[in-house]
């Protein structure tokens, strides 16, 4: 049996706050509260309020802000000798790094927060770090080395009967199955993880699980038009809660979803809406993968091949300064898919 999805990155005066709160709403509640703090000259509380902020401006895109508050979040907690919210802290630069592409920044900071969060007793921000970390190898590739880590996060996340937790770590182990070509599990790991979400009101957990969804049903079943209708109820959820980073990958699932549809012009369209996204808000892993689905797309619709080549090229240097290993993989299958190499950019 699962709880109510909560948040606990609000903490404090801000536990109030809704895991499904506005984040205009969250930003805006925890910029107040981090001034009222401030001027009482509470150090716990102003660390708290900080990390809200962060997350509010981070999850909206804004990286300096996150970049800002986090910081002042871990500051304020080391001065006042409060290693569980500085493990908090850790946690939120962590995560910024990971979606700025600075991978490597992220594991450092995600391995000083797990620490911390032991160290101070805090078993949440200690799971957290640990999920975090494994989220940053999942991206990188490195599905060996992470995949008994996500095990392990499941099985204690089913334990506590902590139901946003489940979901994340459901959905991660459902994307490297996807990745590795195993459709049939993946799907079957998103929908465990959608209908949880559902049952315990985790809206974001909803729309990530449904995006899983309408990848699966696509590029297995070639279910075009599921697929687009699992995305438009995703996207409506991240509307709601203006979930910039979320709907900015909802838009380049569209874009996939119509791609393989052989609905080019389309693909384009979305793929460059999806870019403008991704760089209003300084996330450049998700805009080298609308980078290369649009020129894939422009490919098809008659580009020249040279320019095709040298623009998977230069995105295939992109990908591997990252570290991307999946994402860099697929800059190969673009070029086997097009009937080009990496000789033609020449």
């Amino acid at each position: 049996m699962f709880s109510k999805a909560f948040a606990p990155e609000y903490q404090g005066a801000l536990s109030a706050l809704s895991v499904n709160s506005s984040l205009t709403d969250v930003l805006e509640t925890a910029t107040g509260q981090l001034i009222a703090a401030r001027r009482a000259g509470d150090a716990h509380e102003t660390a708290r309020a900080a990390l809200a902020v962060a997350e509010a401006n981070r999850r909206l895109g804004h990286v300096e802000a996150a970049d800002l508050a986090w910081k002042t979040s871990y500051r304020t907690a080391r001065s006042a000798g409060d290693v569980p919210a500085m493990a908090w802290a850790l946690w939120s630069g962590g995560t910024l790094a990971r979606q700025r592409g600075f991978l490597a920044l992220a594991f450092r900071l995600l391995r000083y927060a797990a620490d911390l969060g032991k160290r101070g007793g805090d078993v949440v921000a200690h799971g957290y770090s640990l999920a975090g970390l494994a989220e940053t190898g999942r991206i990188r590739g490195d599905y060996e080395a992470v995949g008994a880590l996500h095990d392990e996060l499941l099985a204690a996340a089913r334990e506590r009967g902590e139901a946003r937790h489940t979901v994340w770590a459901l959905e991660g182990i459902a994307q490297m199955h996807r990745n590795s070509g195993r459709y049939d599990t993946a799907y079957r790991l998103f929908e465990e993880a959608a209908g949880i979400a559902a049952a315990a009101d985790d809206r974001r957990g909803h729309a990530w699980a449904l995006r899983g969804l309408a990848d699966i049903v696509s590029v297995r079943d070639g279910d075009t038009a599921r697929a687009l209708e699992l995305l438009g109820r995703a996207e409506a959820g991240c509307r709601e809660m203006n979930l910039s980073s979320a709907l900015a990958y909802n838009h380049k699932m569209r874009a996939n979803v119509l791609y393989r549809a052989g609905r080019y012009a389309e693909a384009l369209e979305t793929y460059e809406q999806a870019l403008g996204e991704f760089r209003a808000m300084g996330e450049p892993r998700g805009e080298a993968l609308s980078r290369l689905g649009s020129v894939k797309a422009r490919a098809r619709l008659g580009a020249d091949p040279e320019r095709t080549a040298a623009e998977l090229a230069e995105l295939g240097g992109i990908l591997d300064g990252m570290g991307l290993r999946h994402a860099r993989a697929m800059v190969d299958k673009a070029l086997a898919e097009l009937g080009l190499s990496f000789e033609e950019s020449r």
